[in-house]
């Protein structure tokens, strides 16, 4: 670019990658590209909004006015931010402040799990689209003993009263005395998906939480906790959504 835009090194530092000095030992090792590119001359500058910037091969989001937050929602609570009927919703579980937040995709009532809620509308809109193809991650405790056959099914696809579906990918975890434990990788959004697809194959959902939107993984956070997205999951994210 020309002398417009930020110099690299302040917009690493910015994204808090590393100081501004730190940031400057990283591209003259070459260890960071700018739109595919691997810059290694100091004070090259950037549009950090437009320019897609990488350290060591992953993506770095700039430094942004919104919010992006991780709900581990419990289960019974409404996902909405407001409920009239009274009953517990997502804004019950959120940390107080200014900004107005909204929940990304769907998840019904009785399901537990990973919800993202953000103030940044292209960001959600892309994510919940199903032309992004943004994988989701379903821990499943169905009603009976499944056997292999059921289990490629989901694999191979079943058809539903709104057409066929299949999973991207299904792990056993665990059978035990009536009852199986499974993943379920799905990126279709269509309402109460994994539900239907195993009333399908004839063993109902017992218990159903998301684990994982993408590379968003609940990990250690706790039912009715909530975080910021990390810098790195963000970066993921924007990746996936071609943001």
């Amino acid at each position: 670019m020309s002398e417009e835009g930020i110099r690299l090194q302040k917009v690493l530092a910015a994204a808090g990658v590393a100081s501004r000095r730190a940031s400057e030992i990283l591209i003259e090792e070459g260890r960071v590209e700018v739109n595919g590119e691997v810059v290694v001359e100091q004070g090259r500058r950037v549009n950090p909004e437009t320019d897609h910037i990488r350290v060591d091969g992953a993506r770095i989001p700039p430094a942004r006015n919104h919010r992006y937050l991780v709900l581990n929602k419990p289960r019974g609570v409404v996902a909405s931010m407001d409920d009239p009927e009274g009953r517990a919703s997502l804004a019950d579980y959120l940390p107080r402040g200014k900004e107005r937040l909204f929940h990304v995709g769907r998840l019904d009532t009785p399901t537990e799990g990973l919800i993202i809620l953000t103030n940044d509308g292209e960001f959600a809109h892309r994510l919940a689209h199903p032309s992004y193809k943004v994988p989701k991650t379903y821990l499943v405790e169905a009603a009976g003993v499944m056997d292999n056959k059921s289990l490629r099914r989901l694999e191979k696809g079943v058809t539903l009263d709104d057409g066929p579906i299949k999973a991207d990918k299904v792990q056993l975890k665990a059978r035990g005395q009536d009852r199986t434990l499974l993943e379920i990788t799905i990126h279709s959004g269509r309402n109460r998906i994994v539900r239907r697809m195993m009333d399908t194959v004839g063993h109902p959902v017992d218990r159903l939480s998301r684990i994982a939107i993408g590379p968003v993984r609940l990990r250690n956070l706790q039912v009715g906790e909530s975080r910021d997205l990390t810098r790195e999951e963000l970066g993921a994210l924007l990746d996936l959504v071609g943001m």
